[in-house]
C-alpha cells in the first residue's frame, strides 16, 4: 500500500544527479519542484541553480517548473534560469505533470520528476507514470504545514529503505542470530499499522496542509 509514494530513485541532491546518464537513456523532460528542491524555502535561484539550468540546457534537456506556489514566487525564482513553469500546480494530482510533458514535448516515458516531498512530488509523478527522483531538502527549516508532511514520510521512508536492502541482500544459508536490540526493533516494527497511516495519510490529503 505504501509503495504508492515510493520513489523511483533517491539521490542526495537535485545537483549531484547524473543528468548525462539520464539522456543517454533516452530522456528528454525535467519537472523540477524548486522550494527545498534547487534552492532554499522562498529563495530566488542562486548561482549554483543558475549553472545547473545552464548545463542542462546545455546537454539537450527541456525544462519544466512545477510548483504549488503563486505566480510571483515561481516568476522570481525563473527570471535567471529562463525556463518554462506552471505555478499553483495542485500536486500530488496528475493533470500539471502531463500539462507540463506536453510543455516540454516530451512523453511521460522520456522525462524525469525532481522533489524533496513524497506526498506532493512524488507522488504526483507516480500517478502520472512518470518515473521520479527524491532528493533530500536542502533546508531543515520548514514551516508548519511542511513539517507535519514529513513527520507522515518517515513511516513511508522507513519502508522504502527496508525494501532497498530487501533488493541487494541475500538471505545466508546459516542464519547469525539476531541482536537483542534488532528483535525489539522488528516487534515495534510489527505494531506500526500500515492501514491507520495511510488514512492519516488521506486526511492530510483531504485537509489545507497538502
Amino acid at each position: 500500500m505504501l509503495e504508492r509514494f515510493f520513489p523511483d530513485e533517491w539521490v542526495e541532491s537535485a545537483y549531484s544527479i547524473d543528468y548525462e546518464a539520464y539522456f543517454e537513456a533516452g530522456y528528454r523532460g525535467l519537472i523540477f519542484d524548486i522550494d527545498n528542491t534547487l534552492v532554499p524555502h522562498g529563495a530566488d535561484a542562486d548561482e549554483r541553480a543558475i549553472k545547473l539550468f545552464e548545463r542542462l540546457k546545455g546537454i539537450g534537456f527541456d525544462i519544466c517548473l512545477l510548483s504549488n506556489n503563486k505566480k510571483p514566487r515561481v516568476e522570481r525564482f525563473n527570471k535567471d534560469v529562463n525556463v518554462k513553469y506552471i505555478f499553483k500546480a495542485g500536486k500530488p494530482y496528475s493533470k500539471n505533470y502531463y500539462v507540463a510533458t506536453m510543455m516540454t514535448r516530451t512523453s511521460t516515458k522520456s522525462t524525469l520528476v525532481i522533489g524533496d516531498q513524497l506526498f506532493t512530488d512524488i507522488y504526483g509523478g507516480k500517478l502520472a507514470g512518470i518515473r521520479t527522483i527524491l532528493v533530500n531538502p536542502i533546508d531543515k527549516k520548514e514551516d508548519l504545514q511542511v513539517r507535519l508532511k514529513r513527520f507522515l514520510e518517515k513511516p513511508v521512508m522507513m519502508f522504502y529503505k527496508h525494501s532497498l536492502k530487501e533488493k541487494v541482500s541475500e538471505m545466508p544459508r546459516n542464519r547469525k542470530p539476531e541482536h537483542k536490540a534488532s528483535r525489539s526493533r522488528r516487534r515495534k516494527e510489527k505494531h506500526f499499522s500500515v492501514s491507520e497511516h495511510i488514512a492519516r495519510i488521506d486526511r492530510l490529503f483531504n485537509s489545507r496542509y497538502i
